[in-house]
């Protein structure tokens, strides 16, 4: 009897398929990973064999504003990879003094962010205040020629 130098452990769990979630969550996530095309083609053969199917779907569609939305699988991926950078930003090095300069850092930027976005919301506003002081402008030399027109139009 000969022996393999080669084991292979078939029970490993990189060797089944990972099926996390129950089915309705696997069916999610496919029909998520093929795009809004996919859920409206299975609400139209939802509708087509079976009635209330189509009309759950559309209901679910709607509610989670799938149909009304871009693409969903990359906005779970966009939000995945957000709440990850922010367990990892928030989680302890082990190192006291690195902990402080991140903490301090992350408050800097968050200020950062704040005040910038302030200044947007200014300059906005600023903006839309000069196009509506333009647009009374305007308004006001229209009225002021269509009078001087009118008064030219009468006799006197």
């Amino acid at each position: 009897m000969t022996t393999s130098s080669t084991h292979i452990d078939y029970n490993a769990p990189y060797t089944r398929p990972v099926r996390e979630g129950n089915w309705f969550q696997r069916s999610e996530r496919w029909l998520d990973e093929r795009g809004k095309g996919a859920w409206i083609a299975a609400m139209v053969l939802g509708f087509i064999f079976v009635w209330p199917v189509g009309l759950a779907l559309l209901a679910y569609m709607i509610w989670s504003k799938r149909m009304f939305s871009g693409n969903c699988a990359a906005k779970r991926h966009h939000r995945h990879q957000r709440h990850h950078a922010m367990r990892s930003a928030m989680s302890s090095s082990g190192n006291a003094a690195f902990d402080a300069y991140k903490a301090d850092t992350l408050n800097r930027l968050e200020e950062e962010q704040a005040n910038f976005e302030e200044f947007l919301k200014r300059l906005r506003d600023a903006k839309d205040k000069a196009e509506f002081d333009q647009f009374m402008d305007d308004r006001a030399t229209r009225t002021t020629q269509d009078d001087v027109e009118d008064d030219d139009a009468k006799p006197a």
